[in-house]
């Protein structure tokens, strides 16, 4: 009995240590929200010609009804589905409603490729006033262009969509009504979150076994530590009122692929309402996402996003523009 107890005390005082070990590090590695911008990160090109202009600020009022977000990295074979089938959308949709207003602004995170160049192309086409491209001149990872890109939108409504088009476009318009039924006024904070939860059965049956030991402990980490009651949080297809993406964005410090969990966490502890909205979705070839390596990544990330919030070495900001 004299042993187990001595165990017992000899792993409880090893889980303090860890947990102690845990909150030096994951405070001491904080790093700090970088809102600077390079100045040619601060305008966008107008075409061919080479002349730019300024790009806006999410603290100037809303001048679009929607504005659609779309990080890309290396995408220069897969964005241009994207825009076409979004592009599409969005010329009918203002057809047919031409109060409808919009803009499209592809953040090309320090490519290697010609994706800055396949973008102009539909600045040409569609003029820079519906179609921006804002090149940031190193990789910040996918959290830090899509906030590079909101913080420069200038829409009521805010949508994050991945380049590779593996969700319907259309169905902006599931996460649009779901939206405006749960955005409460004054505030107007409201977030629409894409959802593939409704496909997880057939995916956990085409999948390896360990690849879903690896969703599954990704899923529960989400849960135990930063986001209860959103079943995906990774679904790269999200919608804000302008309202809550400058309340979110401006304190988010995870840049790449956990950044959907912390703002969502953001969201929760400013008590914004979230709502999960099932939409199509297909996958692509050509992910960025190393399937082992990348969980392991993000598996780190949320354990260390909630300790660096307990600790105060992050702290939820009040909106502030960029530098």
């Amino acid at each position: 009995m004299d042993c187990l107890c001595d165990l017992v005390q000899c792993l409880v005082a090893l889980a303090v240590f860890v947990l102690i070990a845990l909150l030096v590090l994951a405070h001491v590695t904080a790093t700090v929200v970088d809102l600077s911008r390079h100045a040619s990160e601060k305008r966008f090109p107008t075409g061919t010609s080479g002349e730019t202009e300024p790009l806006p600020s999410l603290h100037d009022p809303a001048s679009r009804e929607l504005s659609v977000v779309v990080p890309a990295y290396n995408e220069e074979l897969r964005m241009p589905t994207m825009l076409e089938e979004a592009m599409d959308y969005l010329e009918v949709r203002q057809k047919r409603q031409p109060l409808f207003t919009y803009e499209v602004l592809v953040v090309d995170d320090g490519s290697s490729d010609k994706t800055t160049q396949v973008a102009l192309q539909y600045t040409k086409k569609y003029g820079a006033d519906k179609v921006r491209v804002l090149t940031l001149l190193k990789n910040r990872g996918k959290g830090g262009a899509v906030r590079m890109g909101t913080l420069s939108s200038r829409g009521r409504l805010i949508l994050m969509a991945d380049a590779d088009g593996a969700t319907k476009f259309a169905d902006f318009e599931k996460l649009e009504s779901v939206l405006e039924d749960i955005s409460p006024k004054p505030d107007n904070m409201a977030i629409t979150c894409g959802s593939r939860a409704h496909l997880e059965e057939d995916s956990v049956a085409a999948r390896h076994a360990f690849r879903t030991f690896l969703m599954y402990g990704f899923h529960f980490l989400v849960w135990f530590f930063c986001v209860r009651g959103i079943r995906d949080t990774q679904c790269g297809f999200k919608l804000f009122t302008r309202e809550a993406a400058l309340k979110t964005f401006s304190s988010l410090h995870v840049e790449r692929w956990a950044f959907d969990v912390e703002l969502l966490y953001i969201a929760q502890c400013f008590k914004i309402p979230i709502a999960e909205v099932a939409v199509n979705w297909t996958e692509i070839e050509g992910s960025k996402l190393v399937p082992i390596w990348s969980w392991l990544q993000m598996g780190r990330d949320l354990v260390f996003i909630r300790l660096r919030y307990i600790t105060g070495a992050w702290r939820l900001e009040s909106p502030r523009k960029t530098d």
